[in-house]
């Protein structure tokens, strides 16, 4: 589990950080994860995602921080479909960790963020990231809090199968601008507390 520990009432929302902190915490005394980090940028989390636990498999990843449509953030840096290209200078440490997931696509990544896989971005970096680390992701539609709604996932080869308008509140699918809260009554929700992915989602 990676989060992002910049978080911490200076740009943002008060103290998000000490939540996540407080949830690597709680997760940990649970047994629902085995290693976990606060990081300062993508590239301090993609370093240690390659080398934590030696060369033991990595069946989930788990990565709680901010998000937009189609991307996920440390701080102010993004991680999106710009980030899978070949060429990219993470690709290096995509590879160390994409070698070290199980086979098949039997592994998952779940960016437990705000909206990351909304609308038009959101099912392009979906489907973009499955292809290139050949896992299933996971991801929200919805902005996020103790309520975390629109969870889907996607394998490789599968094509979306939500709405492009799910979680949409102003602009349109291909520009979004805003996105609602997440609530009890919205599709695929689960609370913060739920540390497996429902069947079906």
């Amino acid at each position: 589990m990676v989060y992002d520990r910049t978080c911490t009432g200076r740009r943002h929302r008060p103290g998000l950080s000490h939540a996540w902190g407080s949830g690597k915490i709680l997760y940990s005394a649970l047994g629902r994860i085995d290693h976990a980090i606060g990081v300062s940028s993508w590239d301090d989390a993609l370093q240690w995602l390659g080398t934590v636990g030696g060369d033991a498999p990595i069946s989930e990843i788990q990565y709680w921080g901010h998000g937009k449509w189609g991307l996920a953030r440390v701080d102010t840096q993004a991680f999106d479909a710009d980030a899978l290209q070949a060429n990219h200078r993470w690709a290096p440490a995509l590879d160390r960790i994409a070698d070290r997931l199980l086979p098949q696509g039997r592994s998952t990544v779940w960016f437990r963020t705000c909206e990351t896989l909304g609308c038009v971005p959101g099912q392009e970096f979906a489907q973009r990231f499955t292809d290139r680390m050949n896992c299933r992701v996971a991801g929200h539609t919805f902005i996020i809090s103790h309520w975390q709604s629109g969870l889907h996932t996607l394998s490789p080869g599968q094509t979306p199968r939500w709405s492009v308008r799910e979680g949409l509140k102003d602009g349109s699918p291909q520009s979004p601008t805003d996105a609602h809260w997440s609530r009890l009554w919205h599709p695929n929700t689960i609370s913060f507390l739920h540390g497996t992915i429902p069947a079906g989602y």
